[in-house]
C-alpha cells in the first residue's frame, strides 16, 4: 500500500479524484495525519487543485510541520487570488521559526504586489536581506515587480541596478513599469541599455512598452512604438493592436485607426474579442458611429466586451435611443450582460435626458440579480437629481450604505450633487462633512449646490476652506463661485475671483466664466461694462454669454443692448424661441408693441416654436412629468379645477396675469388660459391636491421659470401656507410666505 501511494505521489499531479482516493487509503492505514511527509504531500496536492479548506485542515494536523506544506498552501492561496490570507499564513510560518526561502518569498511578494501594499513589501524586502537571500534572481525579479505595482519606481530602480543577472523578463518589467508611470524618457533609455547589455527585447518587452505608454496617457508614443515594433519584424498581436487603437481613440485620429483596421482584416484578427472591442471603442471616440456599427455588425460572434463598447460609443455620440435599443436586443439574444453593461446604459440614459429610463433600468438591474457597484451609483444619482426623484435617490443612498461603498469619493460626491439638486442642501452638506476623502469633484459639487440655492456666502466660505485644505480649485470651481456671486449680487467679490482664477491659478477663462461675469455686471446695472467685457473676450462669445446680457437687459429694460445681444443670439441659435420671447418681453415692457408684433412674425415665418415646458414633481415615491398644455395626466381634471380656484384667489389678492409672456396672436382671455397651462403651475397644483397641507413641494423645470409663473407661485406659497421649491435651468427658487429667495432676479 505504502509503495503504491508513494508511486502515486511521485507522478505528475494526479487528478482530484485520485488525490481523494489516496487520502482515503492513507487514512485507512493510519498514515495521515501521523506521518509528516505523506501528509505534507497530500496537502500539496489539495493546494494544487485549489481545495484550500482540505489543505488547511491537513496543515493543522501535521505533527512536525516544515516549510514545504506552508509554501504549497501559500502558493495555492495566491493562485486563488486570496492575497491577504496568503500573507497571513506566511506570517504564521515565520512565527513558527521557519525562515523564508527563495521559493516562498517571491510568492509572498506577488501577493503583496497584487494588494498592493508597499509597507508589507518593504518588510519582505528587509526580511530577504536578514535571511541572506537578497541576491537570488527570482527574489529580485519579484521585488522589482512588487515595487512597480506599488508605484514605488525609485525603489524598483534601486533593486534593478544592484542585480548582477538581469533576464529579459526583468528588463521587460522595469521598462514597462517606467512607461506605465509616465517616465517616457527613462523607459526609452532603458530600452537602449537593454540592447547594449546584450539582452534582446522580445514580444513581451515591446508590448510592455507600448501598453505602458498608453496607460500613462501618451498616445503619440504608443503609436510610434507600434510602428517601430512592426518595422523590426515583431508581430502585431491582439495586445499591441488593442492598446494602439485605444491610443488612436484618445488622439481621435481616424486615419491611423483605419490603417490599423486594414491590418486587422488582413491578419484575420477581427474576430478576436479584445480587438473587436478596441475597434468599436476607437471609432466611437472618433465620432464615426456608422463605421463603429458596421464593424460590430460584420462580426458574427460578439461577446459582452464588444457589446459594452458599442453601447458606450452610441452614448458618447448622443445616440441614446440606439444605445437603449441595442441593450434590449442584447438581452433578448441571451447575451450575459454584466455590471458594466448595465452601468453603461444607466449612464447613457442619465447623460442624455432619459432620467426616467435610467431609474427604471436600475430597478431592472437589481431584479436581474446584477449587483450595482461604486461606478453604477454615481451614474444613477444624476438622474435622481435631474428630476428631483428624492425618494429614489435616498434608496440609492441606503443601498450604498448596505454595500459598504458609501465612503467611495465618487459615490459621496454624487450624493452631494443629488441632494443639492433635490432641494435638500442641508442633507448635501451633511454627506459632504462625513466624507473621509474629498477630491476637487466633491468640493465643486458642494459649492455648486450652494450657488444653485442662492447661498453665496456659504459658497465663498467653502471655497476658502477648500484652499485651506490644500485642494487646488479648477475651472469648474470658479464657474460655480462666480455663479453664486452673480445670483447674490456680490459684484466686488465676483470681480476679485475672476481676476484670481487667471492670475493666481493660471486658469484660462472659459466662456462660462465670462457668462457669469456678464450676468454679475448686468445685475448691478453695469450693462455697458458687461458689453465691453464681451467685446474684449479672448474666446468667441457663445449663446450663454449673449443670453446673459439679454437677460440683464430684460431686468433693466435696455432696448439698445438687448437688440445687439438678440441679433447675435438669432445668428447663433436661430431656433431657440426663448431669445425671441425675451426680446419681445423687453419691447412689451417699454410699450413698443410694433417690436412685439415683429418678434411674433419672425417666429411664425421661421417656424420657430417654443420648446415645450416640462416639469417633474415626486409624490409618494412616484415621479410625475407634466408638459405645458398637455391634458393626458390622469388627474388633469382635478388639476384644472385647483388652478381655477387658485386663479380666483390670486386675483382677489392683487395678482394680474403677465400676458406679455404669451406671444401667440390670441385674445387676452386665451392668453390667460395658456399661462395656466404652464408646466410648473400644473406640477404645483398636482402637489397641492396630492399631499397633506403644509407639506413642502419640490418642482423641477426644464426651462427658465417665466415671470408670470414666478409671480403666481409667490401668491400661492402665501395663501396656501406652503414652502414651494422650484428649480429651473438657472437656480433654485425657494418660495415662502409670498417671497422668493432670488429676490425677483433670475
Amino acid at each position: 500500500m505504502t509503495a503504491a501511494l508513494q508511486f502515486l505521489f511521485q507522478r505528475l499531479p494526479p487528478s482530484l479524484p485520485q488525490t481523494q482516493q489516496a487520502h482515503a487509503a492513507l487514512l485507512k492505514c493510519g498514515t495521515v495525519p501521523f506521518d509528516t511527509r505523506p501528509t505534507a504531500n497530500l496537502l500539496a496536492l489539495y493546494a494544487h487543485h485549489i481545495r484550500l479548506a482540505d489543505a488547511a485542515v491537513l496543515l493543522r494536523f501535521i505533527p512536525r510541520p516544515d516549510p514545504f506544506p506552508f509554501s504549497a498552501l501559500i502558493s495555492a492561496l495566491v493562485s486563488a487570488r486570496l492575497f491577504s490570507p496568503a500573507l497571513a499564513l506566511f506570517s504564521s510560518m515565520l512565527s513558527l521559526g521557519f525562515p523564508p526561502d527563495p521559493f516562498v518569498l517571491p510568492v509572498a511578494l506577488k501577493a503583496c504586489a497584487a494588494l498592493p501594499s508597499l509597507p508589507i513589501g518593504r518588510q519582505l524586502h528587509s526580511l530577504s536581506l536578514v535571511a541572506g537571500i537578497s541576491a537570488d534572481p527570482f527574489i529580485n525579479s519579484a521585488l522589482v515587480h512588487m515595487y512597480l505595482k506599488c508605484r514605488a519606481v525609485a525603489d524598483a530602480q534601486l533593486v534593478f541596478d544592484r542585480m548582477t543577472d538581469k533576464s529579459v523578463v526583468t528588463w521587460s518589467a522595469m521598462i514597462a513599469g517606467c512607461a506605465t508611470h509616465g517616465r517616457v524618457g527613462e523607459a526609452l533609455q532603458m530600452f537602449k541599455q537593454m540592447r547594449t547589455s546584450g539582452v534582446q527585447p522580445n514580444q513581451i518587452t515591446w508590448n510592455g512598452l507600448l501598453v505602458g505608454f498608453n496607460r500613462s496617457g501618451h498616445p503619440q508614443e504608443t503609436v510610434l512604438t507600434m510602428r517601430r515594433m512592426h518595422s523590426e519584424g515583431f508581430e502585431m498581436d491582439e495586445v499591441c493592436i488593442s492598446s494602439t487603437l485605444s491610443a488612436v481613440a484618445d488622439m481621435e485620429s481616424v486615419a491611423i485607426g483605419s490603417q490599423i483596421h486594414g491590418y486587422v482584416i488582413k491578419a484575420g484578427l477581427e474576430v478576436n474579442s479584445s480587438v473587436l472591442s478596441a475597434l468599436v471603442d476607437s471609432y466611437g471616440k472618433c465620432g464615426r458611429t456608422e463605421e463603429m456599427v458596421r464593424v460590430f455588425d460584420e462580426v458574427g460572434s460578439v461577446d459582452v466586451g464588444s457589446c459594452n463598447a458599442l453601447i458606450a460609443g452610441l452614448s458618447r455620440n448622443s445616440r441614446a435611443d440606439d444605445a437603449l435599443k441595442a441593450f434590449k436586443e442584447f438581452k433578448a439574444q441571451g447575451i450575459e450582460l454584466n455590471v458594466v453593461s448595465w452601468t453603461s446604459t444607466v449612464a447613457c440614459c442619465s447623460q442624455n435626458g432619459k432620467d426616467m429610463e435610467a431609474l427604471e433600468l436600475f430597478r431592472e438591474m437589481q431584479a436581474a440579480g446584477v449587483d450595482p457597484n461604486a461606478v453604477t451609483i454615481p451614474c444613477l444619482l444624476p438622474a435622481c437629481g435631474n428630476i428631483a426623484a428624492l425618494m429614489q435617490g435616498k434608496s440609492a443612498h441606503c443601498f450604498s450604505l448596505r454595500k459598504g461603498i458609501l465612503m467611495d469619493v465618487y459615490v459621496g460626491s454624487a450624493l452631494v450633487d443629488m441632494y443639492a439638486k433635490c432641494g435638500r442642501i442641508k442633507d448635501a452638506r451633511a454627506i459632504f462633512d462625513t466624507m473621509k476623502t474629498r477630491n476637487v469633484v466633491s468640493w465643486n459639487a458642494m459649492i455648486a449646490g450652494y450657488a444653485m440655492h442662492g447661498k453665496a456666502k456659504d459658497a465663498i466660505d467653502l471655497f476658502l476652506s477648500m484652499k485651506r485644505n490644500m485642494q487646488k480649485p479648477d475651472s469648474i470651481t470658479f464657474i460655480s463661485l462666480l455663479s453664486a456671486c452673480s445670483q447674490a449680487g456680490l459684484t466686488e467679490e465676483g470681480e476679485r475671483y475672476f481676476i484670481e482664477l487667471q492670475q493666481e491659478h493660471s486658469i484660462i477663462a472659459r466662456v462660462e466664466h465670462y457668462a457669469c461675469m456678464v450676468s454679475l455686471l448686468g445685475r448691478a446695472g453695469r450693462l455697458n461694462e458687461a458689453y465691453d467685457l464681451i467685446r474684449k473676450m479672448q474666446v468667441e462669445p457663445d449663446g450663454c454669454v449673449w443670453g446673459a446680457l439679454l437677460s440683464s437687459c430684460r431686468v433693466h429694460n435696455n432696448v439698445r443692448l438687448a437688440e445687439i445681444a438678440a441679433e447675435k443670439l438669432f445668428q447663433l441659435e436661430p431656433e431657440n424661441a426663448g431669445n425671441y420671447v425675451l426680446l419681445s418681453n423687453i419691447y412689451a415692457a417699454k410699450g413698443m408693441l410694433d417690436g412685439v408684433d415683429r418678434m411674433r412674425d419672425i417666429m411664425k415665418n421661421m417656424g420657430v416654436k417654443k420648446e415645450p415646458g416640462c416639469s417633474w414633481i415626486e409624490i409618494k415615491n412616484m415621479v410625475h412629468m407634466l408638459l405645458a398644455g398637455d391634458k393626458s395626466h390622469p388627474q388633469m381634471s382635478q388639476i384644472a379645477e385647483k388652478l381655477e380656484k387658485l386663479s380666483v384667489e390670486m386675483k382677489r389678492l392683487g395678482y394680474h396675469p403677465s400676458t406679455d409672456f404669451v406671444l401667440q396672436d390670441v385674445e387676452e382671455q386665451d392668453k390667460e388660459h395658456i399661462l395656466c397651462g404652464h408646466s410648473e403651475k400644473l406640477a404645483v397644483a398636482l402637489g397641492l391636491i396630492s399631499t397633506p397641507s403644509g407639506t413642502p413641494l419640490r418642482v423641477i423645470k426644464n426651462l427658465r421659470i417665466c415671470g408670470d409663473c414666478h409671480a403666481a407661485i409667490k401668491f400661492i406659497s402665501n395663501f396656501e401656507g406652503r414652502e414651494i421649491h422650484v428649480r429651473d435651468t438657472n437656480r433654485f427658487h425657494h418660495f415662502k410666505d409670498g417671497h422668493c429667495s432670488c429676490g425677483d432676479y433670475w
